[in-house]
C-alpha cells in the first residue's frame, strides 16, 4: 500500500509524510530528494542549470518509477507534480489513497516566507507579491489537486491531527 500526499508548497506534505509514515510503519520517501539523489543535484540547482521543462520531464519520469516500484511508502510529491503531464492520472492510477493537504493562502504565506530562499518558484518575490503569486498558482493547480480522492484542510491543525485524518480513511 501506498499513500500519496499532494498539496501546494509549504502545505506540510514532508511534515505530515514522516509523522505518517512513522504512524503507520511505513516507509516515507519525498519525491524531491528523490530527484536530487537520482540525478545528483539539489532542486534548485536542477532549475538554475538545465529549466523548469528538463525538471518536469524528469519528475513525472521518477513519479512513474516510484509508483512502480515503491510498495508500502507514504509519498510525499512537491507542489507541482501533479499539475504536468500525465502526473494526475498515473497518481489516481496507482493508488487511491492519494490526499490533497489543503491550506489556505494566509497560512501558506506564513509559512513560506520563513523558508522562500529555498524554494527556487519564489524566492525572488517579496512579501508584497508572494499572497498574489500563491492565489495565481492555487487557480491554476486546483484543477489537479482536486482530483485527489481525499481532501484535508490542514489549517490550525497539528501534524498529528492530519495524519489521524488520514489514518481513518486509508483503503
Amino acid at each position: 500500500m501506498n499513500i500519496v500526499l499532494l498539496g501546494y508548497m509549504g502545505s506540510g506534505k514532508s511534515a505530515v509524510g514522516k509523522f505518517l509514515a512513522k504512524d503507520t510503519t511505513l516507509e516515507f520517501l519525498d519525491l524531491d530528494d528523490f530527484i536530487e539523489k537520482k540525478e545528483g543535484m539539489s532542486i534548485p540547482e536542477i532549475f538554475s542549470t538545465k529549466g523548469e521543462i528538463y525538471f518536469r520531464k524528469k519528475e513525472g519520469d521518477y513519479l512513474k518509477e516510484v509508483l512502480e516500484c515503491q510498495k508500502n511508502k507514504v509519498i510525499s510529491l512537491g507542489g507541482g507534480t501533479p499539475c504536468y503531464g500525465r502526473n494526475m492520472d498515473v497518481i489516481s492510477d496507482a493508488t487511491e489513497n492519494v490526499y490533497y493537504l489543503k491550506a489556505s493562502v494566509d497560512i501558506l504565506v506564513d509559512r513560506l516566507m520563513k523558508e522562500k530562499d529555498h524554494r527556487p518558484l519564489i524566492k525572488d518575490l517579496d512579501e508584497e507579491e508572494l499572497p498574489e503569486f500563491i492565489k495565481k498558482h492555487l487557480f491554476e493547480r486546483n484543477f489537479y489537486y482536486l482530483r485527489a480522492k481525499h481532501i484535508v484542510a490542514v489549517d490550525g491543525k497539528s501534524v498529528a491531527g492530519v495524519s489521524g485524518e488520514i489514518r481513518k480513511t486509508l483503503v
